[in-house]
Parts: C-alpha cells; sequence; structure tokens
C-alpha cells in the first residue's frame, strides 16, 4: 500500500431546519473519524453565504473539527470578499476552498463582478494577501466544461498553484484511471502540491449518472450495468454502492494515494463504511 489514509468531508447548508437536523446527525457519526478537514459549500451566485458562515463556525466550535469554508468570486466586489476572509481568520477558520463560482441561475455565463476578482487564481493571490491561509482549489480530472482544452483547463490549475494555493480537491469521478491521469499530467506540468480525490459514494445512481452528465464525468457501462434495474434506497442499491467505492478506494490506494475527501451529502451511511474500512487499514 502507501502512506497511512486522511480523510476529508463536504457538507452543504441545509435549507430548512429538518434538513440541518440531518446535517449534524451526519456529522456526530462522522466526527469520529478525525477528518483532517471538513469543508462547506457556498451556493451559486454567493446564495448561501450566510448559512455556509454559520455551519463552517458550529463545526469548528462545537465539533472541534478543522474546517474549511468555501468561497466564490461571485456576486462580490474585492472588498466583500476580503471582509469574509478577515472575519473568518479572526474566528480561527484557516482553510479557504477558493472557486470561480458558478452564476445565480446556473445558465447564464459566467461574467466576472466588475469590481471583484475574475477567476480563482485572483481569488487565490487576493487570499494569500491577506493571511497565511491553507487555500484549496478545484481540480477537473476529466476537464471542466468550459475548458477549452484539457490542456487549457491544466494550465489554468497550475495558475491557482502558482498564486498560492496549497491543495486541489478533485471534481468527482466514476473512472478511477481518469483521476490516475490527471494525477500524473499535473505531476509532468510542474504541479507540486497534492490532489486530493474527491470521492462521491453512490446513494442514487440515476441521480449520480444525471450529474456525471452535466459535469463532463464518464460513466463506466461497467457501472451502469451493476446498477441496472436496481432501485435506490434498497439494500441491494448501497450494497452495490459501498463495492463499488472501495473498489475505487482500493485501486487508489494501490497507485499511492493518501488522501481522501468524501462528498457527504449531508449522509452518512454510505460514507462511514468507507471511513471505517480506511480506520482499520491505519491501525494494521
Amino acid at each position: 500500500m502507501t502512506e497511512k489514509p486522511n480523510i476529508s468531508f463536504e457538507f452543504f447548508p441545509p435549507k430548512t431546519d429538518a434538513l440541518e437536523e440531518s446535517l449534524l446527525n451526519a456529522t456526530r457519526l462522522l466526527a469520529p473519524f478525525q477528518p483532517r478537514f471538513v469543508s462547506v459549500t457556498y451556493g451559486a451566485g454567493g446564495t448561501t453565504r450566510d448559512r455556509t458562515h454559520k455551519i463552517v463556525t458550529h463545526l469548528q466550535t462545537d465539533f472541534h473539527m478543522p474546517t474549511a469554508a468555501h468561497l466564490t468570486c461571485v456576486g462580490a466586489s474585492r472588498g466583500d470578499i476580503d471582509a469574509i476572509a478577515q472575519n473568518y481568520w479572526q474566528q480561527g477558520i484557516t482553510h479557504l476552498v477558493a472557486l470561480r463560482g458558478d452564476p445565480p441561475d446556473m445558465k447564464d455565463a459566467y461574467t466576472p463582478h466588475p469590481e471583484g476578482y475574475a477567476y480563482a487564481a485572483d481569488l487565490v493571490a487576493g487570499l494569500r494577501r491577506i493571511a497565511a491561509f491553507q487555500i484549496s482549489v478545484a481540480a477537473y480530472p476529466e476537464t471542466h466544461p468550459e475548458a477549452t482544452s484539457a490542456e487549457d483547463d491544466l494550465d489554468n490549475l497550475k495558475r491557482k498553484m502558482d498564486a498560492g494555493a496549497t491543495q486541489a480537491i478533485t471534481q468527482f469521478f466514476l473512472d478511477t484511471g481518469a483521476y490516475l491521469r490527471f494525477r500524473d499530467r499535473a505531476i509532468k506540468a510542474g504541479i507540486t502540491q497534492p490532489i486530493i480525490p474527491g470521492m462521491l459514494p453512490i446513494s442514487n445512481f440515476t441521480r449520480a449518472a444525471e450529474f456525471a452528465a452535466k459535469c463532463g464525468a464518464a460513466v463506466p457501462e461497467s457501472l451502469r450495468k451493476r446498477f441496472d434495474g436496481i432501485a435506490a434506497g434498497t439494500p441491494e442499491h448501497q450494497t452495490i454502492a459501498l463495492a463499488f467505492a472501495q473498489e475505487q478506494i482500493t485501486e487508489l490506494r494501490q497507485a499511492g494515494v493518501k488522501d481522501f475527501h468524501f462528498y457527504t451529502l449531508n449522509r452518512a451511511d454510505l460514507v462511514a463504511p468507507l471511513c471505517e474500512g480506511l480506520k482499520k487499514e491505519t491501525h494494521k
């Protein structure tokens, strides 16, 4: 295998009290795995800014988990973003996930704010001037949908890293080879910072496949066949999902990967067993 594994989790701000309780339940179940950090997303156009701040503070203060807040370029001036970052730093939130972000309606083409940071690399450079943040950025093993080419997309990642990012977290992938090939290309391009694979345990295959289509992630035909005719929410679906995720983790571990970032969707039912397996490996 390789070095002992590290885990991290991503949560999103809930929109209702009931969903907030669901998030807290998931957090209680996942906190014992001692994640290296947890991150909290930011809605398109900054629409969840206040809820993101609330959850970030709650997780770090009450659950004592190192928490990273997402920040995007969309819909805010440099002054506004700088003030948010300074406030986080003063509250002991020293890890930020710097993203370009998407327009509020997710339909119009991205247009930089006239007084804002234009792109993620600019945001990273601005945050680096404010304080000694740990800064994560996004990476796309199968190329960002808006990139003109895979090479252009990798060049953009290199710009973010050169601007001061400390690590990248990838978009989820269902073709493990896509991540490994991307990692090798990044190393050849001179990127030395860690590129952490983003793992999405499949709680609903139909929805996961639809999301994959939107973001350009390939769905292996062999995986489609495994889920064919299997309803989400059934024990059989969960068994298949866990088996596939574990196969991904095993292949990544054999390739030298030691960090795993789980997109939890504010659920613990699939993530917890996977983390338990990694925890057992740590204690061998």
